[in-house]
């Protein structure tokens, strides 16, 4: 099983400006050595320090399993802040965000057991991402239609659809149409020592 940072990601830009510095503080937060936060999420301490000195820029899943890792949220490792946590999170309020490909919009209060986010997956922008994690996972297509593996079993989802799984089977998505996918996406946050994002080859097969 190769490394994550095996996965092509851009160089850091202005697009993620928050998330270096609140890698660092949030890893020194959690009492981790870079040493061992890059083991549990699957990465050299190399590539971790890279990301955390804004050399490069993580993917959204990579921040997902990074949250989990730090016990924390991916509004906090983007620098997020909110005051009080709303029950109603107005459209107007919800700011895209890109990460690695992906495009998201906080659809939940932060700091909660549940994170929702919608998600915008373009065409073709997972690559061979296969992630494991512990907890839930629950989405909803809400436009284009969606590739969906959960251990060997490939479901073709359309809007509609939805699917709810544990995040133990190794599972990946992939935007089947040219102009992507829109989802709802919620997940739950635990913490675990062996919370990690693993990447390994499809052999050219459908996600």
């Amino acid at each position: 099983m190769s490394s994550p940072e095996a996965e092509s990601e851009p160089l850091a830009g202005p697009d993620l400006p928050a998330v270096a510095p609140q890698l660092r503080a949030l890893r020194r937060r959690a009492s981790l050595t870079l040493e061992a936060a890059a083991r549990a999420a699957g990465l050299s301490p190399a590539h971790l320090s890279r990301l955390e000195t804004g050399q490069r820029q993580p993917s959204l899943p990579m921040l997902l399993a990074l949250a989990r890792i730090y016990g924390t949220t991916v509004s906090e490792l983007l620098g997020e802040r909110v005051a009080d946590r709303d029950a109603v999170v107005r459209a107007g309020d919800m700011e895209p965000t890109p990460a690695g490909g992906w495009t998201y919009w906080q659809a939940g209060s932060p700091g909660r057991g549940m994170q929702a986010l919608r998600v915008h997956v373009p065409h073709g922008s997972q690559g061979d991402i296969v992630r494991v994690h512990p907890g839930e996972e629950w989405l909803y297509v809400l436009s284009g239609r969606l590739w969906l593996r959960l251990g060997d079993t490939t479901h073709r989802l359309a809007p509609g659809d939805s699917a709810h799984f544990d995040s133990l089977t190794p599972h990946r998505i992939a935007a089947q149409d040219p102009d992507g996918v829109e989802l709802l996406f919620v997940h739950t946050l635990l913490q675990s020592p062996t919370a990690a994002l693993c990447l390994g080859p499809t052999n050219g097969e459908t996600p």
